[in-house]
């Protein structure tokens, strides 16, 4: 392109100098250079709207024949105009793919607008989700699926955890929706039909309770016989007495797995109650401390609660006993002797903290993702020794979340561990409840007005 302009410039000059001395001989050299010029400029004019006109008629038309500049100035737009098709083609090509491979998932794939608008659907979301091609196109997602929660889950843009909904088409298909941020505040929502694996998890939640549940009446009755042996062991052959003690040992630990199981099917199964109480932190915490240097007197551990305020969550009595006696029971439970366990209850920048503290043994760190699960063991041999059941931390995580609250896990080997429970701001209530709410009520679903 550099060497056609040297030439134009050098033709330039060539017809300049020639008017010149065409001039010169007429006697009219001004007169012959600006006829000679407007001539020029005559010709560019008319390549100009040429060019125009060819593209306004891209792409249905090649370029038009030109030498020179020209020429080199239709080829090179016409062969980005080449790129530029071949280019729109292979992404074209590759949306194309896209959609007929999402087409044909059984996921349903919705795309949403900045606005929360439809922009796009495959076939799955049709049959899951009902939506009508093209009567919904640009229609408010919330305007099509009208459930609250769906509502409330799609506004409060928190979506590190599936919702599961019935179907809108059919009520008996449970849906899990998963919600993914991508672009200028576009969102992909995926649908997928859990109808299969919720059964299966009520089928296994129903057969943990009804099997924990018809085991609890013959392991009390064993443990109340043995215990009855055990307390007359005098009259017992002396050969039968660590036997006794053996059995008595294991149904016991019997009776705290099935208690745990059946705490955690409960968990699991049963909606939260909407009659909560105003629970009062300190002195549900001072409560649990004393029944662990109870249970733990041997290990002579210091435990320490440090609950400065008054603070008092919305909550169920129970379950949160529950969490918190379970965190506080297995850090004296995996201290050794005379271990410090300090109890903190403090306003954090989100909401309420509750931390349990102490300078145990430590976890290691590939353990800690895994601790929640229900019978996941970090040592086997140290959970016989301490008599774990392995469904301690799975029933504090439930509980949690029941409560909307969440778990945090910090460990270090031989340095102890740290496990922090957070509550949102909306569960803390600023006003002490009437009276302090024992974790023993025996009716949890009891309103006490904050």
């Amino acid at each position: 392109m550099l060497h056609e302009w040297r030439i134009v410039i050098k033709q330039l000059l060539i017809i300049t100098a020639l008017l010149s001395i065409v001039g010169i001989f007429t006697g009219e050299v001004a007169l012959v250079l600006a006829v000679g010029l407007a001539a020029y400029l005559l010709h560019t004019l008319l390549q100009l709207r040429r060019l125009s006109a060819w593209l306004r008629s891209i792409p249905n038309n090649p370029p038009p024949e030109a030498h020179g500049i020209w020429g080199d100035i239709f080829d090179a737009i016409y062969r980005l105009q080449r790129r530029e098709a071949q280019a729109v083609n292979h992404f074209k090509g590759i949306i194309d793919k896209a959609q007929e491979s999402t087409a044909a998932l059984k996921v349903a794939v919705v795309m949403i607008s900045s606005k929360d608008n439809l922009e796009w659907w495959n076939n799955a979301a049709e049959k899951l989700l009902g939506f009508k091609s093209p009567q919904d196109q640009r229609q408010a997602i919330t305007n099509l699926i009208r459930e609250p929660a769906f509502i409330e889950y799609f506004q409060n843009q928190n979506y590190n955890t599936p919702l599961q909904l019935a179907s809108p088409v059919n009520s008996r298909t449970i849906l899990e929706f998963q919600i993914t941020m991508f672009g200028a505040g576009e969102k992909l929502i995926m649908v997928r039909d859990v109808t299969q694996i919720s059964k299966l998890e009520i089928m296994r939640a129903d057969f943990i309770a009804n099997v924990s549940h018809e085991l609890r009446t013959p392991i009390t009755v064993i443990s109340g016989y043995l215990e009855t042996l055990l307390d007359q062991r005098d009259s017992v052959a002396p050969r039968w007495v660590k036997p006794l003690e053996q059995m008595y040992q294991q149904s016991c630990k019997m009776e705290n797995i099935i208690h745990d199981l059946l705490t955690l099917s409960r968990l699991e199964t049963n909606s939260p109650s909407k009659k909560q109480a105003a629970v009062h932190v300190n002195a549900l915490l001072h409560e649990i401390v004393i029944d662990a240097e109870r249970a733990f007197s041997h290990k002579m551990h210091n435990f320490e609660v440090q609950c400065d305020s008054d603070y008092h969550i919305i909550g169920n009595t129970q379950e949160m006993y529950s969490a918190f006696s379970n965190l506080v029971l297995n850090a004296a439970r995996y201290t050794p002797d005379k271990g410090a366990i300090i109890i903190k209850c403090y306003a954090g920048s989100e909401g309420l903290i509750v931390e349990v503290q102490d300078n145990g043994m430590g976890i290691a760190a590939q353990h800690i993702p895994r601790l929640t699960e229900r019978f996941y063991r970090v040592d086997e041999s140290r959970s016989t020794e301490t008599g774990g059941t392995g469904l301690g931390l799975a029933i504090v995580k439930h509980s949690l979340a029941r409560h909307n609250g969440t778990l945090s896990i910090f460990s270090e080997l031989g340095k102890g561990s740290r496990f922090i429970c957070q509550f949102p701001a909306k569960r803390i209530v600023q006003a002490p409840a009437p009276q302090a709410i024992l974790a023993r009520a025996t009716d949890s679903e009891t309103t006490t007005p904050p």
